[in-house]
């Protein structure tokens, strides 16, 4: 074996070039946070490591250390050593990592080269170090770059159109969320870690752009706390308002939050998905009873549990127009009226998708 197996410290070309991790934490570990292209092939499991960690506490590391290979030999041993050879055929440039770079990655990388010969990099420092690589990125970049901010009403298509740029970062997307009452999709956000992980990465591979165009967001989206560095920065930003008729707004909110909801929640459960469906929009208009008041909240109830038994008896999704028509106009706009007027500093051009991809595009944004 040589003296010293190899070790990484170029973290930005990691992410940069998608580079497949083994996380050789347990499963408790990465379940809290973990990086993109990483795949959690533990060295130990959580009984394991909890058994060594109490060791550790109260018999020192040398009887820790030896607890673990006690714990992890003879076919646990080859059944772990196996996989992260499969990993390894399958990903030769890769790399792997444990918490603070220490024993377990250590531990792991001298099994491998043992095993096959091959010279497996560990990142120095581990999981912690690109951690906090990756906070001290996202300040750094931040710093930088000159956001751009696309607001506009509920339903205006702001993310449509930041699909048709590559300078952006799209917050919501990072977040698995809209960013509303309604915003939920078919499957769960992710842990705060993993959000501002990938966050952080997607600055780093964009940082060279000297503007990033941003969608107009609070501090949160959905669970998840967009960092304090991105708020000062994108809060003071030059805001641009994209504007939608009232049909062009209801178009896009019945295909985003009706017609392909419905359709995204039949493909993950063909058995519940309606059910499901309905209870996602149903919960949703719950979580704004307080603000509509009892009575409005009753008839738009009313109208809601008449759309969702017309979408599943005869599959019109006809009777949502009148749900979302009422919540764009009658809830969201007086919001969004409210808060814009605070921001009208900031507000540097208005048009519709056209004539602002023309204005992006004469600030050579595009």
């Amino acid at each position: 074996m040589p003296d010293e197996l190899t070790q990484i410290t170029d973290f930005t070309q990691l992410f940069v070039n998608d580079i497949a991790l083994i996380d050789t934490r347990a499963p408790i570990e990465f379940e809290q946070g973990a990086f993109p292209f990483a795949q959690n092939l533990p060295l130990m499991s959580d009984s394991e490591r909890e058994l060594v960690g109490a060791c550790y506490k109260n018999k020192g590391q040398e009887k820790a250390i030896s607890l673990g290979h006690k714990l992890v030999y003879g076919k646990v041993k080859q059944t772990r050593l196996d996989t992260w050879l499969g990993f390894i055929k399958n990903n030769p440039n890769g790399a792997l990592y444990c918490f603070r770079g220490g024993l377990r990655s250590q531990i792991t990388q001298e099994w491998i080269y043992e095993a096959s010969g091959v010279n497996y990099p560990r990142i120095k420092g581990g999981y912690k170090a690109l951690r906090r690589f990756l906070i001290d990125e996202t300040d750094r970049i931040m710093s930088k770059i000159t956001p751009i901010i696309i607001g506009g009403q509920t339903g205006c298509g702001k993310t449509l159109l930041l699909d048709h740029l590559k300078d952006t970062i799209d917050l919501e997307g990072l977040a698995n969320h809209r960013g509303s009452a309604f915003g939920n999709t078919t499957t769960p956000q992710p842990t705060q870690i993993n959000f501002e992980n990938e966050l952080a990465i997607e600055l780093i591979k964009k940082q060279e752009h000297s503007h990033l165009v941003f969608e107009d967001e609070g501090s949160n989206v959905g669970t998840v706390h967009i960092p304090q560095c991105v708020q000062d920065k994108t809060s003071q930003a030059e805001l641009i308002l994209l504007e939608a008729s009232i049909n062009e707004r209801l178009k896009v909110s019945m295909d985003a939050y009706v017609i392909n909801m419905q359709q995204d929640f039949i493909q993950q459960d063909a058995i519940n998905g309606f059910d499901n469906f309905a209870n996602y929009w149903l919960q949703s208009l719950k979580k704004i009873q307080r603000r509509l008041g009892l009575e409005r909240y009753q008839a738009m109830l009313k109208l809601l549990n008449h759309a969702l038994q017309r979408y599943k008896d005869q599959g019109e999704a006809d009777g949502f127009y009148p749900v979302v028509e009422e919540l764009l106009v009658g809830y969201y706009d007086p919001m969004y009226d409210y808060q814009i007027q605070k921001k009208m500093g900031r507000v540097v051009f208005k048009g519709n998708a056209s004539e602002v991809m023309t204005y992006l595009a004469d600030r050579s944004i595009l």
